[in-house]
């Protein structure tokens, strides 16, 4: 019965297209043919003229000649690219985990039945929206050690506030602080993910006698497994690719003494200021790979742990 079913749909897939199915793709392929030149010409040449350029000594003005690996063997010897991606995995490792923390407070908070849940969903995710140009100019007045906003709520307490983005010790914490407090699109995702929770088990939970983190952690984490796989994933290409808000707030020095000074900041550096294209593109491809293989890793462990509904 098997045999005769594959058989069948063998035959099935043998068949001649039919001439409206033919139409259907010609026309498919003539409308989508913007986005696909598009893609091939803004995305896919980039990349691929990127990688070889890679290989090469080539300038902004100057097309360079094969070198081979030897970008990357520079690029492994640079004491400066070694700082840049310790202060990008020192704010990632920090970012990452305080945002998804973060994100899923507010929206288990926000989940509760109080008045007025609309204007605080509304408050907590404007400063998503807000560009990031706006955003780090803002936060830079909030940083200030003399007149700054912050400083003046510590100030009030008895505290004496930091330098702050003057400060190297402070600098990467200032950071992470405005990072976590732009996660409003997260928390609307999370909050989307703890609204598909199953009230009947949180009614079965507190029969059973499950107190309020037993719930938590036996019947929310689980089903918010897929929603904080794709917020780990996420935030870790993300913050790989981290760079507008340190440019504007450091003027494109990463300063003081190098504290800011993140992968795509000296990447942007070496092109811009440099005009070191080869040496930059072997760089691009080193976080592309480190992005890949952290993404993968993530896959391969927290991801065989996901719970999705039935399976």
């Amino acid at each position: 019965m098997a045999t005769a079913t594959v058989d069948r749909t063998r035959a099935v897939n043998r068949r001649p297209m039919s001439r409206q199915t033919k139409s259907n793709i010609k026309w498919g392929l003539i409308f989508c043919s913007p986005a696909i030149a598009g893609l091939l010409i803004f995305t896919a040449y980039p990349v691929l003229r990127s990688l070889q350029a890679s290989f090469t000594s080539g300038t902004m003005l100057t097309p360079g000649r094969w070198l081979g690996f030897d970008n990357y063997a520079d690029l492994f010897g640079d004491s400066i690219f070694w700082q840049a991606m310790g202060n990008t995995v020192y704010i990632l490792v920090w970012s990452v985990p305080l945002g998804i923390i973060t994100a899923l407070s507010l929206a288990l908070l926000l989940n509760l039945n109080v008045g007025g849940r609309s204007v605080y969903r509304v408050i907590f995710f404007i400063p998503s929206i807000v560009p990031l140009v706006a955003s780090a100019v803002i936060w830079s007045y909030v940083f200030n050690p003399q007149y700054g906003v912050l400083n003046s709520i510590l100030e009030r307490v008895g505290i004496d506030g930091p330098s702050w983005l003057a400060d190297p010790d402070w600098a990467k914490p200032a950071l992470i602080i405005m990072a976590v407090w732009g996660v409003g699109n997260l928390m609307v995702i999370m909050l989307a993910g703890v609204q598909d929770v199953p009230v009947q088990l949180y009614e079965q939970a507190k029969i059973d006698g499950a107190g309020v983190f037993s719930r938590f952690r036996h019947v929310t984490l689980p089903f918010m497994s897929p929603h904080l796989l794709f917020a780990l994933v996420t935030g870790l290409i993300a913050g790989f690719q981290y760079f507008t808000e340190v440019f504007v707030l450091t003027s494109g020095t990463g300063s003081p003494a190098g504290s800011t000074m993140v992968a795509g900041m000296y990447l942007y550096q070496n092109i811009f200021a440099f005009f070191k294209v080869g040496y930059a593109s072997a760089m691009a491809w080193v976080l592309f790979v480190l992005a890949a293989v952290c993404a993968v890793i993530v896959f391969r462990t927290v991801g065989r742990r996901v719970y999705y509904g039935g399976n």
